[in-house]
């Protein structure tokens, strides 16, 4: 009621408060070029640079710089990826069957994900399509996943987001964490440790392990739930129902008490991509890929994600590690998306479990336009996913199939597989080609983050040219770029799994410390080489 009542008057403000960021609210595409004219300064000279290093409370390492003249206006604003990991070269040379418990070691927050995504395109190797998987291993397979974005969803908006939506943006540094918040709001703080503690328990009582199990095979699972593994789950499972209700509830009293502004803040007008069912319900595990342009308009519809590649393509920049993926029709300057939460519940039709499905229509009544463009309103869609993965999890586990022992199935041999699934922070690509050796030859992952590459950038130049632009810079005013981006819940340590253009120095350095060589290629490509004196 709070939303609907606000409709008007936040649409006035909106304007208002456009027109004061020099942005014209009824031409989407020249707020796109305003942001994407920060990318690069005209010149760096005479510029002064502000880093946030590290960007806090996200998985891996990031950072944000800005460029500012001489009266503070932002003149170049950009997430930078700092680390570099070579996953896609180390998976090459080993036999496929390793593959779901080594890419796991991608990340240790969402590890499931890409066991599962492995799994699928490992399936496919042995002439196994995600249709024909027996009955059991699918419904487990799931459940396990259902597990994973319950966890992962959790740990992130309990531990990660709420300081900022509790406490405000602007709030005390010291207290601006977890620890916080158990301290001033116990009770929510203590339910998202047991929620997320539930998860992980799914996740163990199906793979063995909370972190780094092993269960999925090529063309099945390694084994079935115990009845007393069931029982055990079916213990808790009502009352995190009943937590994931109050935690809908309690993002959208915080987003719809904070009007307008959470509606315009970080916030940018996106295409946005996922996996859909056939029906188009809403879909975490295995379903069609589906794209909707920034007013609603189906882009690509129920498109078979084995041809990815024929709908996405990488751009390269030389300013970071992480890459830049763009749907190939429309180009890489008007064909990035977002992916990811919102993107899912804004593209799909509906959702199959009914107290998500209520939650979803009235996330969907809060906008003015067909899309919710809200960044913060990531965190509200974020939990309605939670709400759906109890629902869901309750469901399966009420399934006698997920006790069953009929598990593995294999077909004909075959020398390239595509496993593409909903991660938690959006959709996850892993693509294999083996010799016949069985030895992997070809490896290419697009993970969740990097889709968001571009977007998060976007938000991070919205925030810079609306809020800091021509101020005297302050932490505060620093954690709002923060903000905007764990709004995405980046996890930057599996985004940077290829190696892009950005300066790279590798040192050799002896015991003593000296350096003895030195190795440096610069951002065109061109390397130089520095041997120590004699």
């Amino acid at each position: 009621m709070i939303c609907r009542l606000a409709k008007a008057e936040r649409r006035i403000q909106s304007a208002k408060a456009a027109t004061l960021a020099g942005i014209d609210s009824t031409n989407h595409s020249e707020i796109t070029l305003m942001y994407e004219q920060l990318e690069t300064a005209e010149s760096s000279d005479n510029l002064r640079r502000v880093a946030v290093d590290p960007v806090t409370r996200v998985e891996g390492h990031g950072k944000v710089t800005l460029l500012l003249d001489a009266d503070n206006h932002v003149r170049q604003a950009r997430l930078h990826i700092v680390e570099f990991r070579g996953f896609e070269r180390f998976i090459q040379g080993r036999p496929y069957w390793e593959l779901p418990v080594l890419v796991q070691r991608l990340c240790g927050i969402c590890p499931v994900s890409h066991h599962l995504a492995a799994a699928k395109a490992i399936d496919q190797l042995v002439g196994v399509d995600p249709e024909n998987l027996p009955p059991a291993a699918d419904k487990l397979r799931r459940l396990l996943h259902f597990g994973q974005v319950l966890q992962s969803h959790s740990l992130h908006f309990f531990n990660l987001a709420s300081p900022d939506l509790l406490f405000g943006f602007d709030s005390d540094v010291a207290k601006r964490n977890i620890i916080g918040i158990l301290q001033e709001y116990p009770d929510i703080g203590l339910q998202g440790v047991k929620m997320r503690k539930y998860g992980q328990e799914v996740i163990r009582m199906v793979s063995g392990k909370r972190i780094h199990g092993t269960c999925a095979i090529a063309g099945g699972m390694n084994k079935s739930l115990s009845r007393e593994e069931r029982d055990y789950l079916l213990e808790d499972i009502g009352q995190i129902l009943k937590w994931a209700e109050q935690a809908v509830a309690l993002i959208k009293k915080v987003h719809c008490s904070n009007l307008p502004y959470y509606d315009q803040f970080a916030t940018i007008r996106s295409h946005y991509l996922g996996l859909v069912k056939s029906s188009g319900a809403l879909e975490l595990y295995h379903g069609g890929i589906r794209a909707r342009d920034r007013q609603g308009g189906i882009i690509l519809d129920h498109q078979d994600y084995c041809r990815y590649n024929e709908i996405i393509h990488e751009q390269v920049k030389s300013w970071t590690y992480m890459k830049f993926p763009y749907l190939l029709s429309l180009g890489s300057e008007q064909g990035w998306y977002r992916v990811g939460p919102l993107a899912r519940v804004n593209i799909c039709d509906r959702i199959d479990t009914p107290k998500a499905e209520a939650a979803r229509q009235d996330f969907k009544a809060h906008g003015d336009e067909p899309m919710i463009h809200s960044t913060l309103a990531t965190h509200w869609a974020r939990l309605i996913e939670v709400l759906h993965c109890a629902e869901s999890i309750q469901g399966l586990l009420h399934d006698p199939d997920v006790l069953s022992q009929d598990l593995l199935l294999q077909g004909e041999k075959r020398c390239e597989g595509i496993g593409v699934i909903e991660a938690p922070r959006g959709t996850l690509f892993h693509h294999y080609q083996i010799d016949e050796n069985d030895i992997v030859t070809k490896a290419n992952l697009i993970v969740s983050t990097t889709s968001n590459n571009q977007a998060m950038n976007e938000s991070v130049r919205q925030v810079a040219a609306t809020y800091l632009d021509g101020r005297e810079l302050t932490e505060p005013l620093l954690n709002h770029l923060e903000v905007a981006i764990r709004a995405y819940d980046p996890c930057l340590s599996c985004a940077t799994h290829a190696l892009g253009k950005m300066p790279l120095q590798l040192e050799l350095v002896d015991a003593s410390g000296r350096v003895i060589d030195r190795l440096v290629r610069e951002s065109d490509g061109m390397l130089q080489r520095s041997l120590a004196d004699a």
